[in-house]
């Protein structure tokens, strides 16, 4: 045996798994599995390759999916239809984890917290993104205007871009629970109103 050849009882571990999953799952739960971790626009017949199922299956699926709002689709090459998982499903996936972990109260504390930064930002940057202070920071040392102390370290933008993004998360998080609770009151009302 050499150095790169796998013993034996570990050359076909791959194929192992992959028939354990197939075994435990369907194929709705495989293609799912596949999409949630598609950012890229790929094809069915892709999709079908990764989840072990057939692509017919897999368009069958993929359609359901996106009418469910976690897939979006875009036109390939040739008319075929191509697959990704949707930007909004990524925000009530992450708006939904957030609420299981931070109570609404300590959600609206941290959103208020957010805003100020973010308005910190734009006053000590004179601008009102991380977008715009980048470009800035870019035509400055293309002019060759800027003096080194004027330039913002990478990491600056890097948290700005982030922060913006948490809150946009925490933002729609609160949505949700927002929403959650009007069903809820008005689910009790109506329920209320009902004689026994």
């Amino acid at each position: 045996m050499n150095d790169r050849d796998p013993p034996e009882e570990f050359a076909d571990v791959n194929e192992a798994v992959g028939e354990e999953w197939e075994s435990e799952t369907t194929p709705y739960e495989r293609i799912r599995h596949v999409v949630a971790h598609t950012y890229n626009p790929v094809s069915a017949d892709s999709v079908a390759d990764d989840a072990r199922t057939a692509p017919k299956t897999a368009r069958k699926h993929l359609n359901t999916l996106a009418d469910e709002g976690f897939v979006e689709t875009t036109p390939g090459e040739q008319g075929a239809t191509l697959y990704r998982r949707s930007p909004e499903s990524l925000v009530v996936e992450q708006a939904a984890d957030i609420l299981d972990h931070v109570s609404t109260d300590e959600l609206v504390t941290r959103i208020q917290e957010m805003r100020e930064r973010l308005t910190e930002y734009r006053s000590e940057f004179g601008v009102d993104s991380p977008e715009e202070l980048a470009v800035n920071q870019t035509n400055q040392a293309l002019s060759e205007t800027g003096s080194p102390q004027d330039e913002v370290d990478p990491e600056t933008i890097r948290e700005w871009k982030t922060l913006r993004r948490n809150l946009a998360f925490a933002t729609a998080a609160l949505s949700i629970s927002n929403a959650e609770q009007f069903v809820d009151s008005d689910r009790r009302s109506t329920d209320d109103s009902i004689p026994a």
